[in-house]
């Protein structure tokens, strides 16, 4: 298990590196998000800054890239930071 802020330099460090999808569901929890809804694979996480919902599903057992992608993008357009 990986703290969130040392998974999150690691994804800094290398935004097109593989990240299992259950490390990425820890840090979209880790920074504020919920899951609101799951319908089958697919997740639906919520943030209260945000007006839409942030959909994932995982691809085998690594999270999509362009899902990390856009969370990162996300995080920096909105001022999101790991929550105590």
């Amino acid at each position: 298990m990986t703290r969130p802020d040392k998974l999150y330099a690691k994804l800094l460090a290398n935004p097109r590196g593989a990240i299992s999808f259950r490390d990425f569901e820890k840090l979209l929890t880790a920074f504020g998000f919920e899951n609101a809804r799951t319908v089958g694979s697919h997740r639906q996480y919520v943030h209260p800054k945000l007006s839409r919902p942030f959909p994932v599903q995982p691809s085998g057992k690594d999270a999509k890239r362009y899902q990390v992608r856009e969370f990162l993008e996300l995080v920096e357009e909105h001022g999101l930071y790991v929550e105590p």
